[in-house]
Order: structure tokens, then sequence, then C-alpha cells
């Protein structure tokens, strides 16, 4: 479980379409991290993570679309760059997958599998609640009356 959720977390890291800018590793990193993403995989997958500077993930994913979400803690070290493309160091496995990341857009982008243009995952960026700006809270109850015009 955790090596799918690794690979798709590092396909986050890649990708290929036509209308996309391929990312360097440079690139990319500065894209994706700190962010929280959600994704879908082309066999169906799919959840949310964010990537942090230490190669370390926390998210969320539902394999092949279907059963139980599962959440998710990869180490610090996991994703590490080798030339221009973002690979992931997973124990149990006999090899470092490695993605090919393109932009598509200024919120999303695709990993690709390197070498297997079939293996994508479409990510987009998400807005979470530590992102959005303070506002002063009341200890008073809220009313679900709509807001008076001047105060709009």
């Amino acid at each position: 479980m955790i090596a799918r959720f690794a690979i798709v977390v590092v396909t986050l890291l890649a990708a290929g379409s036509a209308f996309a800018q391929t990312m360097t590793a440079d690139a990319a990193r500065r894209f994706v991290t700190g962010k929280l993403f959600g994704f879908n995989c082309f066999d169906g997958s799919r959840g949310a993570g964010r990537i942090y500077g230490d190669g370390s993930v926390i998210g969320t994913i539902q394999f092949r679309g279907a059963g139980a979400v599962r959440s998710v803690w990869l180490p610090a070290g996991t994703l590490r760059v080798r030339g221009d493309t973002y690979c992931a160091a997973l124990k149990g496995m006999s090899f470092e997958p490695c993605f090919e990341l393109s932009r598509t857009s200024d919120q999303s982008f695709r990993g690709t599998l390197s070498g297997l243009g079939i293996a994508y995952c479409d990510f987009t960026r998400r807005v979470s609640r530590a992102n959005i700006g303070m506002r002063a809270r009341s200890s008073a109850p809220q009313s679900l009356a709509a807001d008076p015009p001047a105060a709009r």
C-alpha cells in the first residue's frame, strides 16, 4: 500500500501532456513543495497529499477508486532528485521508480512514470484551511441569517 502511494505521489512530481510544460526537478520542487494537491490516476486511484522539502509526504489515497480511503505518511528522504527527475526510495522495492513532471496549468500538473507513458496521475492544487486568511473570530454564537448589507 505504501509503495503504491509513493508511486502515486512521486508521479505527483512527473507528467506528459500535449499542452504541458515539462518541469525540471528544481521547477517542480518550487511548484509542489508544501502545497496541497488532489490527484486522480489512470487506474482510478485518487486522493490528496502534500510533499515537504525534506522528501516526506503526508496524504490520503483510495486505490482504484474503491474501498477505504487510507491515510499515508512517507518519511523524510522518500522522494529524491536524480538528474532532472524525481524518484521514490521505497523499502521492499528492488528499484527506484522515477517520474517525469509536466505543468498543465498554473494550478495543475501531470506525473508520469518514466518509461511508461500510460501510467500517470493528474494533480490539481487545492486550497487548505491553513491557506485561508485568518478572520477575527468571536466566541459568541454565529447567526445563520445573511450578513446585513453594510457588512458585505
